[in-house]
């Protein structure tokens, strides 16, 4: 379960991706305005980190898939992850992190492709009590729901480059950049997803346990 706030956040998620994306290796389009078009989340069982997956466009660019996770303080040595920080006018500070690059998405991600744990479910809290937010979009992952997940562990390699490669002690991670260019990606585990306009699955994510 995610747990969100109507809050004000300065400066906001979209104006630090603007910031931070045109000097993305992978990126392709202009720098401007980006427009969200959708996102997902996924639960940190400790309740601490922050993890929302957000695909965006920029113009008539192609539709791009950034990964993030917030935190309450910084990630030891997540400094070339950071894309800057952030004021939440509920919950303070906030870290902002291409998530790529944090281990607490590793796992989450791990876990929603090969465990069937799925996206998170959204509340926003309103005078004490909780509302369901209507999700953007659908994720399924190709592991049964229960399956066992190997242990993520610590990143030993992150590559920066589209697909991420994510390696851990336990199992390595690609995550798709820029979807529905036509590129396949690894056999095996994927995460897939639907949302508004992309009626068809087109893969997410992908896990190969090492």
């Amino acid at each position: 379960m995610a747990l969100l706030y109507r809050a004000e956040l300065h400066p906001t998620k979209l104006e630090l991706l603007a910031g931070w994306l045109p000097g993305r290796p992978w990126y392709r389009g202009q720098a401007g305005d980006v427009v969200r078009l959708a996102s997902y989340r996924f639960d940190d069982p400790a309740g601490k980190v922050g993890i929302e997956t957000t695909l965006l466009r920029v113009g008539d660019g192609p539709v791009h898939q950034v990964p993030l996770t917030y935190r309450d303080a910084p990630l030891d040595g997540g400094d070339d992850w950071l894309l800057g920080t952030a004021e939440h006018s509920v919950l303070g500070r906030r870290w902002v992190y291409d998530a790529c690059g944090d281990p607490v998405y590793a796992a989450a991600l791990a876990g929603a492709i090969l465990g069937g744990a799925g996206q998170a479910q959204e509340y926003f809290e309103v005078d004490g009590r909780r509302q369901l937010r209507e999700p953007t979009m659908t994720v399924t992952g190709s592991g049964g729901e229960g399956s066992p997940v190997p242990a993520v562990g610590a990143l030993r390699r992150v590559v920066d480059a589209d697909p991420a490669l994510v390696v851990t002690d336990a199992v390595e991670l690609a995550v798709p950049r820029r979807l529905g260019d036509g590129a396949g990606g690894p056999a095996g585990a994927r995460l897939v997803g639907t949302w508004p306009g992309q009626p068809t699955p087109l893969p997410l994510a992908y896990a190969s346990p090492r």
